[in-house]
């Protein structure tokens, strides 16, 4: 699997979302990123399958901005 689907607490508005997504991006397994405030949505694609590690720099990254990933 290349693309995870996370859900984010927190993001209220497009400045949330382009915050996530340049963090996001600085992960050099990520290739993609798109994140709505309106539905809480982080859709990301990688470059390469998806392990353990790559899914917790990603989400360990998105909560130290202060936002929540529900599990």
């Amino acid at each position: 699997m290349k693309e995870l689907e996370l859900n984010v607490e927190g993001m209220e508005c497009i400045g949330c979302e382009n915050r996530i997504k340049n963090a996001v991006l600085e992960i050099k397994e990520v290739r993609e990123v798109r994140a709505s405030h309106e539905t809480g949505n982080v859709h990301i694609v990688l470059k390469k399958e998806i392990t353990e590690e790559i899914k917790n720099n990603i989400i360990e990254t998105i909560e130290r901005m202060e936002f929540e990933v529900r599990k």
